[in-house]
């Protein structure tokens, strides 16, 4: 009797988990979700793992909020409920904006959390003065909790400028793309991509300025094999985020025919995230990016509206080395139930290495740009993504422009 007292004793203070709940659940799969934490039936509790469950299950397309609460039954053990509340992830893709040759769209329907699993599957069509179209598949967690696949294809068209000598001239620019991914999540923290694709190049000649070493048309079969490291150690409350979170990416472009030489390019993306006070938010995002050097007006590091500096144009220049910061303060200006509007004062700042430069190029005045601005918000709490946001910026360098930019989600 003695023993067997000692044994029960010995056995309720390990203090183990005897089972996991979910409440919340609308469309997550449970059973992905109890695979997914490091919180396992049968192992001792852990507060500083259940609070990194917590950070991985919010990073999850499906998930707004997660909280947990550990209760104690009659033996001892526990019992470990986590609480979520869900994202809508059914969404369309609709975009309006302008380019010089014509008033642009896109429509498409995305479902960032397919099955429950946190996959993605969707499509979209755009038309900006060429018809493009898209398709994608990505399931990060197909295999196990550690290895997935993503999978696209698209056929994207523009109408791009590219620069040389002083002048401009306008290409239509076709991009027709197979790609495949293997993604392998080392832990809640760090993840790692590998994969190829395969690819075509299509350039015609419209307008502008011309040279004779400069092709009206160029036409070549590509592949392309690429890396990307992550590591995510962001927290979210809803649409307030902390935290350190870094992307470093390498690609390697071969080519079918001997038009063109390997091409290699990679850059690296650190972005910091600090809460102030209760509603604030300071974000900031630092690029930094190197190609081969090849004097081409098709060079891969774009100035761009979109990209990089709000309000300094849609492409309004290239090059093959970039650094690039943009640091935002995120203000909640009025929040009441699902709905949040946040204002924005930011600054973008970006400096290129020109095709065929050199590294002083960085600190030239000619390519240097900085712009100031102030932006809103317009925030859907607990839809995947539902972020609204419209930003002015305002050059203060030589020859400086300025300009009004929409678009879905955050800047970065």
């Amino acid at each position: 009797m003695v023993f067997l007292f000692s044994f029960i004793k010995g056995h309720s203070q390990t203090n183990n988990v005897e089972r996991i709940e979910w409440k919340g659940v609308k469309k997550m799969n449970e059973k992905f979700m109890t695979n997914f934490i490091q919180t396992k039936v049968n192992a001792t509790v852990d507060t500083l793992q259940l609070n990194n469950d917590v950070d991985a299950l919010t990073r999850l397309n499906g998930i707004s909020k997660v909280i947990y609460e550990v209760k104690t039954n009659i033996l001892g053990n526990y019992v470990v409920v986590f609480l979520i509340v869900e994202d809508f992830s059914i969404i369309p893709n609709l975009a309006l904006w302008t380019t010089d040759i014509t008033t642009a769209y896109r429509i498409g329907l995305s479902d960032y959390n397919f099955l429950g699993r946190n996959n993605t599957i969707g499509g979209f069509y755009q038309y900006n003065g060429v018809s493009s179209f898209g398709f994608n598949y990505s399931s990060p967690f197909l295999f196990s909790t550690k290895f997935g696949l993503e999978a696209n294809v698209q056929k994207l068209g523009s109408i791009e400028p590219i620069f040389f000598e002083g002048q401009k001239a306008n290409y239509q620019y076709i991009n027709t793309s197979a790609e495949l991914l293997g993604v392998y999540r080392l832990d809640y923290r760090n993840s790692i991509k590998l994969g190829f694709s395969i690819f075509n190049e299509d350039y015609q000649y419209k307008d502008g300025g011309t040279r004779a070493d400069v092709p009206l048309s160029l036409n070549i079969d590509k592949y392309l094999f690429k890396s990307s490291y992550l590591f995510d150690n962001l927290t979210y409350d809803y649409y307030l985020v902390k935290g350190f979170r870094n992307s470093c990416f390498f690609q390697v472009v071969e080519n079918s025919g001997l038009l063109q030489d390997r091409f290699y390019i990679g850059w690296n993306d650190l972005s910091y995230f600090k809460r102030v006070g209760n509603k604030g938010n300071w974000a900031s995002r630092l690029r930094v990016g190197l190609s081969t050097n090849e004097v081409t007006p098709f060079a891969p590091f774009s100035v761009d509206n979109n990209v990089n500096v709000r309000g300094v144009g849609n492409i309004i220049d290239r090059g093959t080395g970039t650094i690039v910061l943009n640091t935002e303060f995120r203000k909640t200006l009025y929040e009441k139930n699902w709905f949040v509007l946040q204002g924005n004062a930011f600054i973008d700042a970006g400096t290129w290495r020109q095709a065929g430069g050199n590294f002083s190029d960085f600190y030239d005045n000619k390519n240097i740009r900085i712009y100031p601005g102030l932006g809103l918000r317009f925030i859907h709490k607990t839809i995947f993504n539902a972020t609204f946001r419209i930003d002015y910026g305002y050059g203060i360098t030589k020859n400086a422009s300025n300009g009004i930019v929409f678009g879905i989600g955050q800047y970065f």
